[in-house]
């Protein structure tokens, strides 16, 4: 089935702090919400509901609030954690010290409460002690200007940061890949020998092919499906990489083994190992990339391969 509707993280742009050393008062937020099919939702009445939760991304929800936002012609919005309708706790009493925090988002497209989680992810401690003049840099253009909040390797949005780059916005933006295999021997699709036809075959579009995948006729099982239908990480905007995102993230395979390796929970992904790309590349064959020399090839549709999902951000 399609997607549901879903809001790509941008970045906490800015803590308001009384010192150096004191827990926020209060941060900006913005973000970037999407429908079903990935375009923004421009102009439009949205809910918003924020959660701070403790200790792990399933632990106790210490503060909770709603908002309601307008976006812009881009899908952009802006608001203040801290500020909104509090549904639970107190923001001013966290003490962001003594713990892991993590923020839960929810969505309403149609501006009520009815909200969908989104997802879910930890905090950085780097914000914490933030200072105002660094803010200010970064509020300033620094961004734009190349740098990175995020990087290659670092655990963030449920899985493992593998490429960046930036909108023409100048926004961050980037793919992650999940701590995981969701199978190690998974036909790529049940049908196996009809052309769906350009909807699944983009090199570069893997949420698009993953769609056109589960939406085909007489379709019941795929490598496709248990990406969509992941949750891992609290999160729902998995999906399983086309061919361009496949590649991008064999070529920095050192990076991410070395943080898989190390992550509690997560598994390398080993090199002698095959794994489907969501890009067609006939009726009855779709293309894999074969991790021992980084070489592609297109196989039959019912043939056996690894299935790790990605997300974007």
């Amino acid at each position: 089935m399609k997607k549901i509707g879903f809001m790509t993280l941008l970045c906490v742009l800015a803590y308001h702090l009384s010192n150096a050393q004191a827990p926020p008062a209060a941060f900006n937020y913005s973000a970037i919400a999407r429908n079903t099919a990935g375009q923004p939702i421009v102009n439009t009445l949205i809910g918003i509901q924020v959660s701070i939760i403790k200790s792990s991304s399933s632990g106790n929800i210490v503060y909770s609030e709603n908002h309601q936002v307008n976006t812009d012609t881009f899908g952009l919005f802006n608001l203040v954690i801290g500020d909104g309708v509090i549904q639970n706790g107190n923001f001013s009493t966290i003490n962001w010290h003594d713990d892991d925090y993590f923020i839960r988002v929810g969505m309403d497209v149609t501006g009520g409460s009815n909200f969908i989680t989104l997802g879910t992810t930890q905090f950085l401690s780097v914000p914490y002690a933030m200072h105002s003049n660094t803010t200010d840099s970064i509020l300033g253009g620094a961004i734009g200007n190349g740098v990175f909040i995020r990087k290659i390797g670092e655990v963030f949005g449920g899985g493992v940061v593998f490429h960046l780059w930036k909108d023409s916005q100048g926004v961050e933006r980037g793919l992650v890949v999940d701590l995981a295999d969701l199978s190690i021997s998974q036909s790529w699709s049940n049908v196996t020998l009809t052309l769906i036809g350009i909807a699944a075959q983009s090199s570069w579009d893997g949420l698009a092919n993953s769609n056109a995948i589960v939406g085909q006729s007489g379709h019941s099982n795929s490598a496709a499906a248990i990406c969509l239908n992941s949750t891992n990480g609290g999160l729902g905007d998995w999906y399983l990489p086309s061919f361009d995102e496949l590649s991008l993230l064999y070529h920095n395979l050192f990076n991410v083994n070395k943080t898989l390796s190390i992550t509690p929970g997560a598994s390398v992904m080993p090199l002698q190992a095959s794994y489907w790309s969501s890009t067609e590349n006939a009726a009855d064959n779709a293309f894999y990339l074969d991790f021992r020399g980084g070489t592609s090839y297109a196989t039959t549709k019912g043939g056996q391969a690894r299935v790790r999902a990605i997300r974007a951000f």
